[in-house]
């Protein structure tokens, strides 16, 4: 599950993806612009910045911007930096994986059934770019008002 952090982060690099290559976005602007509580978004642009997914510049004409284009982020290393894993059990990651205790991994129905999960989460995240995030026309995307309206394969019981 993608945390708030995780959220906030990829909203933030969306942010300075809409901006003039070079241009500099105060945190404050960033912040307000996409409701993310400042204070939070300090810490996340610090990780960011740790990343090399953005620089900084300090002072009255400071601010941040991306460290490299748009298209040449990829959506799941971003999550990866700021969630960790996207597999959603440890036994499932490939990055940190961990055996669990209580099964035989070999013959567990819910290891295979996550690693199967892990897989398409995967290429969806590693396969887009914060280019094409920032591209996306939201008027294009079918938005369900309810789980009623998700096609049947979509449907999770309650």
């Amino acid at each position: 599950m993608l945390t708030k952090k995780g959220k906030y982060g990829l909203k933030a690099l969306v942010h300075l993806a809409q901006l003039p290559v070079g241009q500099l976005a105060f945190v404050g602007d960033i912040a307000s612009g996409n409701n993310i509580p400042k204070k939070f978004l300090d810490a996340i642009l610090g990780e960011l910045r740790n990343a090399g997914f953005v620089q900084s510049r300090k002072g009255k004409d400071g601010g941040y911007r991306l460290a490299r284009p748009a298209d040449e982020i990829k959506v799941g290393h971003v999550v990866r930096v700021l969630d960790g894993p996207l597999a959603p059990i440890p036994c499932a990651s490939r990055t940190q994986y961990q055996r669990c205790e209580d099964c035989n991994e070999a013959t567990c129905q819910v290891r295979h059934l996550m690693l199967e999960v892990r897989q398409a989460i995967a290429e969806v995240l590693d396969q887009r770019t914060l280019a094409e995030m920032r591209d996306i026309v939201l008027d294009d995307l079918p938005v369900p008002r309810d789980i009623d309206e998700l096609a049947p394969a979509q449907k999770v019981p309650a």
